[in-house]
């Protein structure tokens, strides 16, 4: 059962634990058994660093196309209910012409 505190890293250090397997030639079980943080943390930020460099798995985002989709996303949404807002003025007004 997980603790319901979840402990947040900075970015520096994300790097430095980073670098630490890249420059150490050690996996990152063992990296991150010596700093004392989740493996599957380290694995998570070192994934995504790889992919930020283009060495990650085909078809994986970057940090910037994910940011980029999650825009688009979002964007997405509040056009589909500006669409939804409009079709209903025009249900509306047209019944009211029909009067």
């Amino acid at each position: 059962m997980g603790s319901k505190y979840t402990k947040r890293y900075t970015e520096e250090f994300k790097r430095d634990a980073i670098a630490l397997v890249d420059s150490s030639g050690k996996t990152v079980t063992a990296v991150a058994r010596e700093l004392g943080i989740s493996s599957e943390s380290l694995r998570g930020w070192y994934r995504r660093a790889k992919a930020d460099r283009g060495e990650g798995a085909p078809g994986e985002l970057s940090t910037a196309e994910r940011e980029e989709l999650k825009r688009l996303r979002r964007q997405n949404a509040e056009q589909a209910r500006t669409i939804e807002v409009l079709r209903k003025a025009a249900v509306f007004f047209a019944k009211e012409s029909d009067r």
